[in-house]
């Protein structure tokens, strides 16, 4: 059966790949060197940019297995290329122990895929490193596998049975070897490769060509204007992207480090650094507080993990050894502080429409370009003109059509933009500051609310800490040991503690969860007959409610509470009461929405917290306007043969409202309609629910999207999803989020934010230095000038205070902005049309073509190039005459040019004004007193040449600026320039010698026995 000869890698995961296979041959590669020293290395530049071609020409397809190159495509809407080279590893290098090289497996682990890649005798195995994760070839199934984890396939039983002991140090060899290091490894990138990398950029390198171009037309005062431009735009990026690589390194390096205890089978325990750690070691938690360096499963013992940055909890996880193996994973990051002894892939990238929009808009600048060089070819042949001078022309023509500084405007306008931010706001992708100013909805976590604020606790404990505090005045006990734990789980709702006051021998048990749920293992006595009533008065009001219970335990003296039965010790209780959370808004949270709704940017809620308190906050924040109705969406999965059903419920228990809600069941339409209410509501939903909707009721989730505001209790693949789902319908979306737990929707989002300040905020595009919300408004405000300036004149005028309600042109070819770019084309057309045709009528003018003079003028980047066709002198009459030839030597080389030039001066000056608009996304241009007074200086200079009939300025125009002679001695004489010449030598010798010239003398020749010979052809008589 033949081998298929595409694959996918990482199949039905979020980093999914199409992976190709293909085989080098000497021959392609001969001629690929061939054409690279042909085209002088533009072949090998165009590989550069498409890696595609580069392995089509190299390269024939072949299986994997055979493969030596292998091309990997995304399997998203763009089918990105990446090129991978297949290498070997060696573990022949390895000090093995005898027999590795024969059929016994090479680790312990049988079923591990280091075995089934092995190439034996050899030791060798095929690999691949695609975003930083290892392949290596499985020759079973004849695919790449990812190495680095355990496989999944272990259960709690064989972790224990292969793992328990450790590993041999020949094994941890192979696998450091094989899986590579335990790091997050960021490269200080090189200056030099960063700057090749820029200069490389297919812009760039046409502006490279352009320039070299018209410096070898004598274009030579614009053309190093454009240089010198380029030269601090690309220098401004690298030290930049520099200074960004070494941030990134310097924030995750100290992780890299965490020194841990490892336990291997012939050595024992040993300390060292994490980086070193592979796949199946042990490693002990010695009680001390550790982050954690890898994702590892408890075995043995119990610890508790700081997770709040990962799952939201308010207090820490408790994670022992049960059956269920997921509950032993100790996640990467969180913070170990206790212990008792017995990732999700890369989103799709963001659709960055400005460069493929600038793409597109050289494109239909270079189709102009090509009917200029047609027309051009035309001409020039006709007359009959060389071809080098034919040749030369057309590309001219063809390269002035394009604006050679469009890489610079949009390189200038990024690093600009990111230095706007850098005071408050850390941002690793430039790319996507120009996407923040279309922002027009923003998902927030659970960060604009203080959620841990205890108002009131009726009946609950006296005394929670270990000993009283130094302040207290009286206490009734000395203080309270806790001896044991049953820890709290989103499944179980609950968390105990066993405790006992010291110096006395009585047990107690304490738990704390769900009121529902705490009082159902309470005795019904002690549980008051109002309970459920005071329980909804707190919740209506957005409260977090926690019952709390307790229980004397008869245990006896020296008894082990570690062996107590959960079950049997959380029963029986007695209720002592409820505590009670406020959710008090953080002081900057309600100002920070409101400027967002002024600005008609949407705000929804997205967090782990209870649905009816994610309502409250969001009703007291704003999110949710007074008189606003709420409805809550219910969907359940399927039960029996009953499908799956989506119900609508009004949010308020108002007693008109008694009818039952409305429910829709699964392949049934019914239309949602709300008597009196114009779109006036908000939905609202848990996790569940949305699960639920995306895989029943997908048809109705645009519906619900349109006007949803609160999300509760949503996972992270959740909040992903959500994101996606908004763009899908082509929102763009920012999302404030505050942990790890929000890493998939911060890379998601068009513009992520992290307000963490842990490694995991590395995968947001922006990280706040604002520990609040209001980084969102601000982040807007910074990008939407750099949105001004691309699409305007790129300029240091700072943002606007206030946001506008409506966004700049989301498209470099919008019809605002091309119909802009028209009326300026007809505007600059009238008025050169107008002044060429008025110098014609004047009585002084004189037609170039009859002084055989060529002159072509080129409006873009204002160049006048004449050339002289003959020896003949021009010597027309000068300005103001009556036409007939005065014998004085003009000083006007064209007067079309001459007229042309100021009249394209005084254009781009007004294109400069007009496209630097100030309000609503800048300030007034005033306020850049730099920019304004460079404008009106220029201004006034091209209206001056324009008016002043001066024939002293002309000419000293003539000298200073197109002959530069005066300029040239000006700058000699500044810096003491001085002539290498001989004869200049002779004469500054000369003129410093006082005794030369010599008057009234006569010298003698010396006396020499050595005489010079002369040819007697040249010596002189006096018969000549």
């Amino acid at each position: 059966m033949e081998e298929k000869l595409c694959v996918l890698l990482n199949k039905d995961e979020d980093n999914e790949l199409e992976i190709f296979g293909y085989k080098t041959q000497g021959w392609r590669r001969v001629l690929c060197i061939a054409g690279y020293i042909l085209s002088c290395g533009a072949l090998l530049l165009l590989f550069y940019w498409k890696p595609e071609w580069d392995v089509w020409a190299h390269c024939i397809r072949c299986s994997l297995e055979e493969a030596d190159v292998v091309l990997l495509r995304t399997t998203d809407e763009f089918q990105r290329y990446t090129r991978k080279k297949v290498t070997w590893i060696d573990l022949s290098t390895l000090a093995l122990p005898v027999g590795s090289n024969s059929d016994c497996p090479l680790v312990a682990d049988k079923d591990s895929v280091i075995n089934r890649a092995v190439m034996k005798p050899q030791l060798k195995m095929r690999c691949i490193q695609v975003q930083k994760i290892r392949y290596i070839w499985d020759f079973s199934v004849k695919e790449f596998k990812k190495v680095g984890s355990l496989e999944d396939s272990n259960t709690c039983h064989s972790i224990h049975h292969k793992f328990g002991a450790g590993l041999t140090r020949e094994e941890q060899k192979i696998r450091q070897l094989v899986c590579g290091p335990n790091a997050i490894e960021v490269e200080i990138r090189p200056i030099w490769k960063l700057l090749f990398k820029e200069i490389l950029n297919p812009f760039y390198v046409f502006q490279a060509f352009t320039l070299t171009l018209w410096l070898s037309q004598g274009d030579t005062e614009y053309s190093v204007a454009i240089i010198i431009l380029s030269i601090i735009s690309v220098g401004l990026t690298v030290y930049d992207l520099r200074q960004q690589s070494t941030k990134l390194h310097d924030l995750v390096e100290e992780h890299n480090k965490v020194q841990v205890t490892v336990c291997t089978k012939s050595e024992g325990c040993k300390e060292l650094e994490s980086r070193y750690l592979v796949p199946g070691d042990m490693f002990l938690l010695d009680g001390e507080k550790l982050s954690l360096p890898c994702d590892a499963v408890l075995i043995d013992g119990s610890c508790i993990v700081n997770e709040g940055m990962l799952t939201e909890s308010l207090m820490p996880w408790k994670t022992h050894t049960m059956e269920d193996y997921r509950r032993h994973v100790l996640f990467c990051g969180t913070e170990v502080t206790q212990t008792k002894p017995t990732g999700r892939g890369p989103p799709k990238p963001v659709n960055f429409k400005l460069y493929r929009d600038a793409f597109k808009f050289i494109v239909g600048l270079s189709v102009i370009g090509v009917f200029g060089l047609i027309y051009t070819v035309c001409v020039f042949v006709s007359h009959g003109k060389p071809v080098a001078d034919v040749v030369a022309m057309a590309l001219l023509l063809l390269t002035v059509a394009v604006p050679p500084a469009i890489p610079a405007a949009l390189t200038t306008g990024t690093v600009y933009a990111q230095r706007r931010l850098k005071k408050k706001i850390f941002c690793i992708s430039p790319q996507r500051i120009n996407i923040c100013g279309q922002i027009n909805l923003v998902c927030f976590d659970k960060e604009i609310d203080d959620s841990s604020t205890a108002q009131d606790g009726a009946g609950a404990l006296n005394t929670c800490v270990v000993r009283p505090g130094p302040k207290a005045s009286s206490a009734p006990v000395e203080g309270i040991a806790i001896l044991h734990q049953f820890p709290f789980s989103s499944g179980l709702q609950r968390m105990s503690v066993v405790s006992q006051k010291i110096g006395e021998e009585q047990y107690d048990l304490y738990m704390k969860g769900a009121p529902e749920l705490v009082s159902s293992f309470c005795r019904q006595d002690t549980v008051p007959a109002d309970f459920l009533k005071e329980l909804k008065t707190y919740t209506s009001q957005g409260f977090r409610v926690i019952a709390l219970a307790h229980k004397v335990l008869n245990l006896g003296k020296d008894v082990d509470v570690s062996n107590l039965e959960r079950e049997e010790a959380e029963s029986g209780l007695a209720f002592l009461g409820l505590l009670v959370m406020e959710n008090r808004l953080k002081q900057e949270t309600k100002p920070v929405l409101c400027e967002l709704a002024a600005a008609r940017i949407r705000s929804v809620m997205v967090t782990g917290d209870n649905l009816q308190t994610a309502v409250t906050v969001a009703r007291n924040a704003g999110m949710i306007h007074t008189g606003s109705k709420v409805i809550l969406v219910k969907a359940n999965e399927p039960e029996g043969s009953a499908p799956a059903s989506i119900a609508w419920q009004l949010a308020e228990d108002s007693k008109a409202n008694t009818a039952a809600p409305h429910e829709v069941r699964a392949n049934t339409e019914e239309k949602i309609t709300l008597e009196g209410e114009t779109g006036n509501y908000h939905f609202a939903m848990n996790g569940k629910s949305y699960q639920v909707i995306i895989k029943h009721f997908y048809n109705l989730l645009p519906k619900i999207l349109v006007n949803a505001t609160v999300f509760a209790r949503m996972s992270p693949g959740q909040k992903s999803s959500l994101v996606e789902e908004f763009q899908k319908l082509n929102y763009y979306v920012g999302m404030c989020g505050d942990g790890a737990n929000d890493c998939g929707a911060l890379k998601m989002a068009h513009a992520g934010i992290s307000l963490s300040e842990q490694e995991a905020s590395v995968a947001s595009p922006f990280t706040s230095q604002i520990p609040n919300i209001q980084c969102v408004p601000e982040l807007i405000r910074r990008a939407l000038p750099m949105v001004a300036d691309i699409f305007g004149t790129v300029s240091l005028t700072e943002a606007y205070p206030k946001l506008a309600p409506y966004r700049p042109p989301a498209q470099l070819i919008s019809p605002p902005l091309l119909l802009s770019i028209i009326l300026n084309a007809c505007f600059t057309i009238i008025t050169q049309t107008c002044g060429f045709l008025l110098v014609k009528q004047q009585p002084w003018y004189v037609a170039l073509a009859s002084q055989r003079y060529h002159s072509i003028y080129i409006n873009d980047q204002h160049v006048i190039m004449q050339k002289r066709t003959g020896n003949q002198t021009m010597s027309p009459t000068s300005p103001g005459g009556n036409g007939t030839s005065s014998g004085a030597q003009s000083t006007v080389l064209s007067y079309e040019g001459t007229t042309l030039w100021p009249l394209s001066s005084i254009n781009c000056i007004i294109v400069a004004f007009v496209f630097s608009k100030g309000k609503p996304f800048r300030k007034p241009i005033y306020t850049n007193y730099v920019f304004s007074v460079l404008l009106a200086l220029q201004l006034a200079i091209c209206l001056f040449l324009f008016f002043a009939d001066i024939d002293a300025v002309y000419s000293g125009m003539q000298d200073v600026i197109l002959q530069n002679k005066h300029l040239w001695l000006l700058i000699k004489s500044w810096f003491g320039y001085q002539s290498n010449s001989q004869y200049r030598k002779w004469q500054r010798m000369l003129q410093r010698d006082p005794n030369w010239p010599p008057v009234s003398a006569k010298d003698f020749a010396a006396k020499n026995t050595d005489e010079i010979y002369i040819n007697p052809t040249y010596e002189y008589t006096d018969e000549d």
